[in-house]
């Protein structure tokens, strides 16, 4: 079996973003070969500044797990994180980091 893309993944979430007029950032955790939480930036959608990609996938694993560890998981992001993303996943406490692109 093929293991997933889940940079691909990120970035259709990125995609919806977009459409829904949001800064274009996606995101996915990912376990083994499975897909635990995903999610684009809603920020204005919501009018919560703290909803970013990253916040909202993290968020969404933890409640799918009832856990508020991560350990064990992949997060994929088509953005580097910005500082509020970076602490909280240090907090979730994830086992590793892929991100798209570089913040400059």
């Amino acid at each position: 079996m093929k293991r997933p893309d889940f940079m691909a993944l990120a970035l259709k979430e990125a995609e919806a973003a977009a459409l829904r007029g949001e800064v274009p950032v996606g995101a996915v955790i990912a376990s083994g070969d499975m897909v635990v939480a995903s999610a684009g930036n809603r920020t204005r959608e919501l009018s919560d500044p703290t909803a970013h990609a990253e916040m909202l996938a993290i968020r969404e694993a933890c409640r799918q797990l009832s856990s508020e560890r991560l350990t064990g998981h992949d997060l994929y992001v088509t953005l580097e994180p910005c500082a509020m993303c970076a602490g909280a996943i240090s907090f979730a406490r994830l086992r590793r980091l892929y991100f798209g692109a570089a913040d400059e």
